[in-house]
């Protein structure tokens, strides 16, 4: 074997000796990247009616259609979106929609029905607008 051929040899198994290698538990983890967009923190300040207004034009927008939403309000942070909840009322029918409003301002429509066992968090109102109703009881 002539030294070059040695000496690639050693490097490659040293190589790959250090694939499985954990790194040291002193070494500090890379903060999470937080990404918003102004469109986040807009909704977070809406009262009540103008809430209900752009869920319910995120809901349109989406195909879907809401009559009229009779309680709406977010329920948290997923990844890099915010979720929010709109009960939109059909005649005597109801039906629940989560919202995730993204930092490019976008949004995407879920049917809460739809969401258990996707990972997604549970359709559920944490905080309402300040000057919202006391929710219907459903």
């Amino acid at each position: 074997m002539r030294p070059w051929q040695a000496l690639a040899f050693v490097l490659g198994a040293a190589a790959l000796a250090a694939c499985n290698q954990q790194p040291a538990a002193n070494q500090a983890q890379a903060p999470a990247i937080k990404v918003r967009g102004p469109e986040q923190d807009q909704l977070h300040k809406l009262g009540a009616m103008n809430l209900a207004i752009a869920l319910k034009r995120a809901i349109y927008d989406a195909g879907y259609t809401c009559p009229r939403v009779t309680d709406a309000g977010f329920v948290g942070e997923y990844q890099n979106l915010d979720m929010w909840e709109a009960r939109c009322t059909y005649g005597e029918e109801t039906r629940d929609w989560a919202v995730f409003t993204g930092p490019d301002g976008s949004a995407q429509v879920r049917d809460c029905k739809d969401v258990p066992g996707t990972g997604l968090p549970v359709c559920e109102i944490k905080r309402r607008p300040k000057d919202a109703p006391a929710p219907a009881k459903s």
